[in-house]
Order: structure tokens, then C-alpha cells, then sequence
């Protein structure tokens, strides 16, 4: 994940239109609403301009949105005032790779496409700040949209891998680790099938 980097974000978000990015993730939606349903609080990384997070808190969750860029941050606090929703909804620019994350605690800790320099040491640190039961949830990408900064097929790690790299310990078992197809829009309008790989991991009861 080198050169995922707090200026490669700010200089991300920046190009981006201000609206894109505000609609959830349905793969998350679907996860989330299958597996982990009802409401507490939340921390989603890389939280970019706030779908998923706008999302669960209209279903009730209180949820903190961390990103890495500054603009991404200022747009999502915007977007929930604009639904409503500030009450809910505490972004905060936070460098999950050199700065502590929020302490928590979290009943649900999640995150689509968060890359990060050392990010299975960042997820593994999530992962300390979510309650006995609770959940971490992450959607990665199993395949290059045409968009893509790398547009050329390559190998994406399974949702096994992904899995295996956490090394969560026995404390945690698999909820869910599968792969998903749906349709895709880019930030420039186009559209796509795109698969979406899937870890959700329960923390056991105390």
C-alpha cells in the first residue's frame, strides 16, 4: 500500500466531484443489513465522502467517519448536516497509519477500500476498540474497475487472504468471507460489474 498516503488522498478527494461517493456501498448495505442488524455506535476508515457512513446512521447508528484528507472530512460533515444527520455523524481527519484511532468503544468497526500504508496493522488496531460481539467488516476490491488506478487485471487477494493477513487470533471468528458482482458507477459516470470481496469477522462474547 505505499503511496496511499495522506497527500495521496487530499489530492484524491480534491479532483473529485463533491456528490460522488454519497450513495453506500450496497455490498456494505447488504453485509451489514443481513448480518449485523439494529443500531449502536460505529467506526468506519476511510470513510472518503461519507456513503456508507451517512447510510447507517439514517438507519439509527451514531457513527464516527475517519479519513485520512481533510477535504473528504469537511464534505461528509456538510453532507449530514444537509440530511439532517450531524447529530450522528462525527468525521474527523485522523492518519490512521501514524496517528491513534478513536478509542472506542465500537459495536461495529468497518471500511470500503481502505488502503493505508501498513493496513493490516491499522485494521488489527480497529479491531482492539470494538466490543465482545461486535463486528469489523471490511469490502475490498476482488476486481479492476475501468476506472481504476490500475486498470489491468491482476490478482486480488481472496477474502481468505484477507482473512488470514488480519491474524485476529481466537477471539474472533468468521462471520462471513465470500465475494459479490454488482453494478458500478465511477466518478465520471461510468458504469461496470465489479466484484467486491467480503470479510465480516464477529469478536466472541465475553
Amino acid at each position: 500500500m505505499v503511496g496511499y498516503d495522506a497527500e495521496f488522498w487530499e489530492q484524491h478527494y480534491r479532483t473529485l466531484d463533491p456528490a460522488w461517493g454519497t450513495s453506500p456501498n450496497q455490498t456494505m448495505v447488504d453485509t451489514i443489513s443481513a448480518l449485523f442488524p439494529g443500531a449502536g455506535a460505529a467506526l468506519e476508515l476511510g470513510a472518503g465522502h461519507g456513503g456508507d457512513a451517512l447510510w447507517l446512521a439514517a438507519e439509527g447508528w451514531t457513527v464516527t467517519a475517519v479519513d485520512v484528507a481533510q477535504t473528504a472530512v469537511d464534505r461528509i460533515a456538510r453532507h449530514a448536516t444537509e440530511r439532517g444527520l450531524s447529530d450522528r455523524v462525527h468525521a474527523i481527519r485522523r492518519d490512521a497509519a501514524t496517528q491513534p484511532l478513536p478509542a472506542g468503544p465500537f459495536d461495529l468497526v468497518f471500511g470500503s477500500f481502505f488502503y493505508a500504508p501498513g493496513r493490516d496493522s491499522i485494521w488489527r488496531r480497529a479491531a482492539e476498540t470494538v466490543e465482545p460481539g461486535g463486528a469489523l467488516i471490511i469490502v475490498d476490491h476482488g476486481s479492476s474497475a475501468p476506472w481504476s488506478w490500475n486498470p489491468v487485471s491482476h490478482a486480488h487477494p481472496t477474502p481468505q487472504q484477507v482473512a488470514d493477513a488480519l491474524d485476529l487470533g481466537s477471539a474472533w471468528h468468521a462471520e462471513l468471507l465470500d465475494t459479490r458482482t454488482r453494478l458500478a458507477t465511477g466518478p465520471g459516470g461510468q458504469r461496470a460489474e465489479v466484484t467486491d470481496t467480503i470479510v465480516a469477522m464477529r469478536r466472541k462474547a465475553a
